[in-house]
């Protein structure tokens, strides 16, 4: 079978190696859909702690080829969605059910070789059904889709309430997405208008263009905002963006008693002032992987796949992701999810391409 190893830094190499056997406890998925995602690009850079060479891809989905017994009744021709987290269940966070902090966390795709191959070998226990109507394309998508559930989970929020989301990129959109099925009112934020025209279609009641180069939110805004929110500010904020002013800006708008989660992932360093945290009593959250949420991951696709499909800006085929990482490096344009047709989905676009051919 064909591989795409990642063999140094923005260099990757195509391998003919031999197909996995399969092993007990495993199942044999032909891998259809990748999708890339920022960590993909630090990964490529070789600005990822796990280092080079590894073969990328974490977020994906295909057909079950082959699996020996399984309590979950999955059986060969099965389309799934892959967990690609791995944890060691022995650790404190393990024991405190708070395996998605893990000391020993892995990732398919990150720390270990994952699904940049044509027939990829997982434990069973990763595997996710995938919907009846949910296209596998959209699927792959299930794991940016489970992160961002957990930071809305982990929020706690409630129908009826004002929540401001920072950064209206993949993770900030399916936020606002999740949240708007639980009755909350979503306010987002972005530097980018195309982006925001995106969150009014993920529910948005509201958008706030941010100017870098000046005070967020403006006088106009701020009074918009004020008025969503009884001038009190927003009960709950999500940073989806990693960059540390939007930290300084969510602690400066959140209301009192009010949560704030950090999902957005950044190494620099964030200047809030002391006082904030005690006279507001903000509570301050992290959020990181998910809580196998992958399967509400894809109910949530499936319910919103004019939304999801929407995510997608850009397609490549398998032979070509060097393009598209350096796509996603030079931003030369906007940028969404970008979707990796592997091997499997050609062959069987190209089949749907035949017949459909052949009844007109």
């Amino acid at each position: 079978m064909l591989i795409a190893r990642t063999v140094t830094k923005e260099t990757i190499r195509y391998e003919d190696v031999p197909e996995p056997a399969l092993e007990p406890g495993h199942a044999l998925v032909r891998v259809h859909n990748v999708t890339l995602c920022g960590t993909d690009l630090h990964i490529w850079e070789d600005d990822y702690p796990a280092g080079l060479p590894v073969i990328q891809g974490h977020e994906f989905a295909g057909i079950v080829e082959a699996i020996g017994n399984n309590d979950a009744g999955i059986r060969t021709g099965d389309r799934v969605a892959v967990s690609p987290m791995i944890y060691c269940g022995q650790c404190r966070p393990c024991r405190l059910g708070r395996f998605n902090v893990c000391e020993n966390i892995g990732c398919i795709g990150c720390y270990s070789d994952g699904a940049l191959v044509e027939l990829i070998s997982v434990p069973v226990g990763k595997l996710c059904p995938v919907p009846d109507g949910l296209e596998l394309d959209l699927a792959a998508m299930a794991e940016p889709a489970s992160i961002a559930m957990q930071s809305v989970n982990r929020g706690r929020p409630s129908p009826g309430e004002t929540a401001l989301v920072l950064g209206s990129g993949p993770i900030g959109l399916l936020a606002t997405l999740y949240l708007t099925d639980l009755g909350v009112r979503v306010v987002c934020a972005d530097t980018e208008q195309d982006r925001l025209k995106l969150a009014s279609a993920f529910g948005a009641i509201e958008t706030l263009l941010v100017d870098p180069r000046a005070d967020f939110p403006s006088g106009d805004q701020a009074v918009r905002l004020a008025a969503l929110t009884d001038s009190s500010g927003p009960e709950l904020v999500i940073e989806a963006t990693g960059v540390p002013s939007s930290l300084e800006t969510a602690v400066r708008l959140v209301a009192s008693a009010g949560r704030i989660v950090q999902v957005g992932i950044s190494a620099r360093t964030a200047s809030v002032p002391m006082n904030a945290m005690p006279f507001k009593e903000i509570d301050l959250l992290g959020s990181r992987n998910s809580l196998n949420l992958i399967p509400a991951g894809l109910e949530l696709l499936a319910r919103h796949r004019d939304q999801a499909r929407a995510l997608m800006t850009h397609r490549f085929a398998f032979e070509n992701l060097q393009q598209a990482f350096e796509l996603m490096r030079s931003r030369d344009e906007p940028v969404g999810k970008i979707v990796v047709d592997m091997p499997a989905a050609q062959s069987a676009a190209a089949a749907t391409a035949v017949r459909a051919g052949a009844t007109a």
